[in-house]
C-alpha cells in the first residue's frame, strides 16, 4: 500500500538542500543503472561516492529516525543510504521494478528492498511532468507531492516518472528493509498503532489500551524477521 508522509524536511531544510544541489555535480543516470534499467532510465544522478550526497543522505536518515508516522509505517530495520536524481529537458524513467537486494557500496551489506521511498524536493508548480506513477495491488497511482514530502510504497510496484517538459524535478530516493516483510501485515500493525495512539490520547485511563498494546508487540514479535 502507498503511503504518504508529509513534512518530513520543512521548507527551511529543502531550501538549503536545493541550494547545496544546485552546484552538485550531476551525472548520466545511465552510469548507475543496471543491465535492463540503462535502456529506460533518462536523468542525472549523483555518484554515490559524492561527499555532498553523503551529507545529505545522512541528514535525511536523521529526519528518518526521528519521524513517527515514518517509523510507524515502515518499522525499518535497514535504510540504504538516500541518493538524489533530477529530471529536466524531456528526463524520465521508463516502467520498471526496483531491485530485491541492494548492496551498499563499499561495504559488506545489503539491503533487501521492501519499501521504495521517493522524497521530492521541488514544489509541483516548479515543473511540467514528472509524476511519479505507480502500478500495485490497488490500482494506478500518480504522485506529485509538495517539496518536503514523501511517499512509501511497496518496492514490489512496476511504477515510472513521467517526461519533465518543464523546469527541474529533484528528489531523494531509497529503499527501506522493514522488520516485517510483508505489506499487508505492515498495515495491519499501522492500524493497530493509529487506533492505540487515537483511544491514549482519548481514553488515557481506559483498560483496553493495555490489551490492545500487547496485541501489537505479540504481533509484531510474530511477524519480524529482525
Amino acid at each position: 500500500m502507498m503511503h504518504i508522509i508529509p513534512s518530513l524536511l520543512n521548507k527551511e531544510q529543502v531550501r538549503q538542500a536545493r541550494e547545496a544541489l544546485d552546484h552538485a555535480a550531476w551525472a548520466d543516470g545511465q552510469l548507475s543503472a543496471g543491465h535492463q534499467a540503462v535502456k529506460a532510465k533518462h536523468n542525472q544522478q549523483l555518484d554515490q561516492s559524492d561527499p555532498l550526497g553523503q551529507q545529505l543522505g545522512d541528514f535525511i536518515l536523521e529526519q528518518l529516525g526521528a519521524n513517527p508516522l515514518f517509523m510507524a509505517t515502515a518499522l525499518p530495520l535497514k535504510v540504504f543510504p538516500p541518493r538524489f536524481n533530477r529530471y529536466q529537458g524531456g528526463g524520465h524513467y521508463q516502467t520498471h521494478i526496483d531491485s530485491a537486494v541492494l548492496s551498499v557500496a563499499g561495504t559488506p551489506h545489503r539491503v533487501r528492498g521492501d519499501i521504495s521511498a521517493t522524497l521530492f524536493l521541488c514544489e509541483p508548480e516548479e515543473y511540467d511532468g514528472g509524476e511519479l506513477i505507480i502500478d500495485d495491488t490497488y490500482g494506478q497511482h500518480s504522485v506529485k507531492l509538495a517539496a518536503g514530502d514523501m511517499v512509501l510504497y511497496p518496492g514490489s510496484s512496476l511504477h515510472q516518472v513521467a517526461p519533465v517538459t518543464r523546469g527541474a524535478r529533484l528528489a531523494s530516493f531509497f529503499w527501506i528493509q522493514s522488520m516485517v516483510r510483508q505489506d499487508v501485515q505492515r498495515g495491519i500493525l499501522l492500524n493497530l498503532d493509529q487506533a492505540i495512539q487515537d483511544l491514549t490520547s482519548k481514553l488515557p485511563d481506559d483498560a483496553t489500551l493495555a490489551q490492545l498494546t500487547g496485541v501489537y508487540h505479540n504481533l509484531l514479535r510474530q511477524w519480524s524477521n529482525t
